[in-house]
């Protein structure tokens, strides 16, 4: 509980763990530069598109500068501290496509200049260079008490219910509460009062975030052998598919915004060190960086 409570990711999460944080800044590494362009291609409301601009600018992810022509209005460019989400927006993509339902204005292929190869992520470590997957790694866990509990105000996030299904876009019904149960079992939390008490929640919420997990098909609930009266959560491939982002946006945190060491610590079994990641193509394994990978916009909008 310590532990995940002073970790970058739940920290991190209270950052970006809101869809409409999430997509202001997949559309800013799609091109999107002026208000308009958000609200027109991702239908936010204007009032709370204009919060998420704000609050991008203010964690310095994004720079307004004044149009020439228009010098009333704003061009938003991604600073290096926001190109540096990369890895993380890779990581939602990758998700995307081999989970989501295209709800999300993606690109539909991605291209690596160096390599000139269409090609899918991987994760990679970043001491030994080889791809690595959740059960290459173990982890040790070291609370922080320099990352207070209240160290960042939650936003408001969706409600994932069961009406929702597996095709779902990240950003979009994936919020801080999903992920932080992701993370939770991940750790070895598979029973409803450990979930409960790890991350502190009411346990009548955790009923229906759980309920809703399993609906959307991000949770397995099975009765314990040992005791049927209990039910085991357990990972699915699509809850699977989300380590990657979580562990590239703990990181972010970690290296770029709060600069202090997460409490939740990653070691590749394969070659012993402190787990970084990397995203590399998926072809040449080499890191991929954003002005080195073209991409297609799907040329229709999805209905």
């Amino acid at each position: 509980r310590e532990a995940l409570s002073t970790s970058t990711l739940s920290h991190g999460l209270k950052l970006f763990g809101d869809r409409w944080t999430t997509q202001v800044a997949l559309g800013a590494f799609t091109g999107l530069r002026r208000f308009d362009d958000w609200h027109d291609r991702l239908r936010i409301p204007r009032h709370t598109l204009a919060d998420r601009l704000k609050a991008l600018v203010q964690m310095d992810v994004l720079r307004p500068r004044l149009y020439q022509e228009r010098p009333e209005r704003y061009a938003y460019h991604l600073t290096r501290k926001g190109l540096a989400l990369y890895d993380a927006v890779l990581m939602i993509w990758d998700w995307e496509h081999r989970y989501g339902d295209r709800d999300v204005p993606l690109p539909t292929r991605l291209v690596h200049k160096t390599c000139g190869r269409a090609f899918y992520p991987e994760l990679s470590c970043t001491a030994c260079g080889e791809v690595a997957a959740m059960t290459d790694l173990r982890f040790s866990l070291v609370p922080n008490p320099r990352l207070p509990h209240d160290t960042a105000a939650p936003l408001r996030t969706p409600r994932l219910t069961a009406g929702h299904t597996l095709g779902m876009g990240l950003g979009l019904r994936v919020d801080r509460w999903a992920l932080l149960i992701v993370t939770a079992v991940v750790l070895g939390c598979h029973y409803f009062d450990q979930l409960q008490h790890v991350l502190g929640i009411a346990a009548s919420v955790l009923a229906r975030r759980l309920a809703g997990m399993v609906e959307a098909g991000l949770l397995v609930a099975q009765p314990d052998r040992q005791d049927a009266r209990r039910v085991v959560y357990r990972l699915t491939p699509a809850s699977r598919g989300l380590f990657g982002y979580i562990v590239c946006l703990s990181t972010w945190a970690s290296a770029h915004h709060f600069h202090e060491p997460t409490s939740i610590r990653p070691t590749h079994k394969a070659c012993g060190q402190d787990f970084v990641p990397r995203v590399t193509c998926g072809h040449c394994h080499r890191p991929l960086l954003p002005w080195e990978v073209d991409f297609e916009m799907p040329t229709h909008p999805q209905p």
